[in-house]
């Protein structure tokens, strides 16, 4: 059971930025196992049980160890996420429901970081047909979260066919619906897994609607 973070999660997250390091980590390595890895597995347990019984949905829990087939500079990464996705050949190019933490707090909510072109293209075609579905999801969504989906855009946006979806037709990829929270009291206790399966389930229509064209 998630029963939130702690002070010292915040400490260790901030000593391996500063002490980026195989020597520092392995004299912290308790640290991360209790503080971080095992709070933030329980954590996706938990956000994962609306999806244990839908077929093909994933959760994956990120490591702390960079790829050393990359040549990093550092070892080590400064945060730590866990997502629920398809299973593809990578993430980035499915929509993903996430949860990160970093030194500067906490990051929740749906993102879509590198659709491919085609998709993004199957998107268009789809919400031209369709507009109206398409824009109710988007309204919906925005007025139970609270929060606007937001998009990195095209230089030059493609044509729309309607003045409703030029918004749309210009979006590239980094499609996202998320919450950003500081360091604070409210990290360190359930009632951020309470927040956040909350948020992710509000956002589970849109991370079902963007898998119709990645998959």
């Amino acid at each position: 059971m998630f029963e939130g973070f702690s002070p010292e999660t915040v400490d260790f997250l901030w000593g391996i930025r500063m002490n980026n390091n195989r020597e520092w980590f392995a004299e912290n390595k308790k640290n991360y196992v209790n503080y971080l890895y095992e709070p933030m597995k329980a954590l996706g347990k938990e956000l994962f049980e609306p999806f244990m019984d839908r077929p093909g949905d994933l959760l994956k829990v990120s490591r702390i160890y960079r790829d050393a087939r990359m040549h990093h500079d550092v070892p080590y990464k400064e945060s730590l996420w866990v997502c629920i996705r398809k299973d593809v050949e990578w993430w980035a190019e499915a929509p993903c429901l996430f949860f990160e933490i970093r030194p500067e707090g906490v990051s929740y909510g749906f993102i879509f970081w590198r659709p491919r072109p085609s998709t993004m293209e199957a998107f268009r075609r789809e919400i031209a047909a369709d507009p109206k579905a398409f824009l109710k999801l988007i309204k919906r969504t925005e007025k139970a979260t609270g929060l606007p989906i937001t998009a990195e855009l095209y230089k030059r946006p493609k044509p729309a066919p309607e003045k409703a979806l030029e918004r749309f037709f210009s979006w590239k990829g980094c499609i996202a619906c998320a919450v950003d929270e500081p360091v604070s009291e409210s990290m360190f206790g359930p009632e951020l897994g309470q927040r956040a399966a909350k948020l992710l389930e509000q956002l589970m229509p849109l991370y079902e609607y963007f898998n119709r064209f990645s998959v």
